[in-house]
């Protein structure tokens, strides 16, 4: 919360000073509430021009309005330097790493209190942040230990979209609403999932690829180095990550039929 309401006030005085008056009482909580619907996702019959102004995706490259204020959650890179404002703004990004996320809303003992019933304190090792809307979650796995597939299998088997205690979505891992990506780490490989659906979720490989042609990635010969190091020294860098979010992850709208005729829409997220 801190981030997106000191991204707003810092870079959009102006705007915010409408929306306080618009909401003179509670504005900040209004303000988080604005945000956390524009993030839902959309309905599955909607067009899919609508569609894509929600989730994190949506509410990172388009406004979001509240009658006669207008916000940006995020700014990207301008194409040049002739606006000072528009460079400066971008500068004001706030870009953040969270260890150790304990990442659901009921995971606590109000929620206990409050409804009988509490999700376990699961912990993500890893989640980035843009203006406090969360991109990418992050399981960390050292081959001297564990393989990176058991990252994958925590994803598949304790990060799940719905809390099996409480039956509640958990925003951080829904579709759409939550991080863009979900990266399975080692020393040597990287996987990534865009959908997280239990044991239905499909990990994708985000290795480079070996000199020889091979799967994987190539071992350093300089035994300070990382096989997987290009994923936070190329990948996760603030400006690769920011034109990353602004230009390449594209969310997909398929129209499908099922095998008794009727149409519904499929939506994927790519991450390139």
């Amino acid at each position: 919360p801190a981030d997106v309401l000191g991204f707003v006030r810092e870079t959009q005085d102006a705007e915010w000073q409408k929306f306080c008056g618009n909401h003179p009482k509670d504005s900040e909580q209004q303000f988080l509430e604005l945000v956390a619907k524009q993030l839902q996702k959309a309905d599955p019959n909607a067009t899919s021009g609508v569609s894509r102004t929600y989730g994190t995706l949506g509410v990172l490259r388009h406004e979001i309005k509240d009658r006669n204020a207008r916000f940006s959650l995020c700014q990207f890179k301008p194409e040049h330097d002739l606006n000072p404002d528009t460079r400066q703004r971008y500068k004001q990004n706030r870009l953040r790493v969270v260890p150790e996320l304990v990442y659901s809303p009921y995971a606590t003992a109000a929620h206990l209190a409050e409804t009988g019933a509490k999700a376990k304190a699961w912990r993500i090792d890893l989640v980035l942040f843009v203006n406090g809307l969360p991109v990418a979650t992050l399981e960390l796995k050292s081959e001297f230990k564990q393989a990176v597939h058991n990252a994958i299998k925590q994803y598949k088997t304790t990060r799940l979209p719905v809390d099996p205690q409480t039956k509640k979505p958990e925003p951080l891992l829904s579709f759409k609403r939550g991080a863009i990506v979900h990266f399975a780490v080692s020393q040597y490989e990287v996987y990534m999932a865009t959908h997280l659906a239990g044991e239905d979720t499909y990990f994708l490989p985000f290795n480079k690829g070996t000199a020889d042609g091979g799967a994987g990635n190539d071992v350093p010969k300089d035994v300070n180095r990382y096989a997987t190091d290009y994923l936070w020294n190329e990948v996760l860098l603030p400006d690769n990550l920011l034109n990353i979010l602004a230009r390449y992850v594209h969310l997909q709208i398929e129209e499908k039929e099922d095998f008794e005729g009727r149409k519904y829409k499929k939506e994927s997220m790519i991450f390139p």
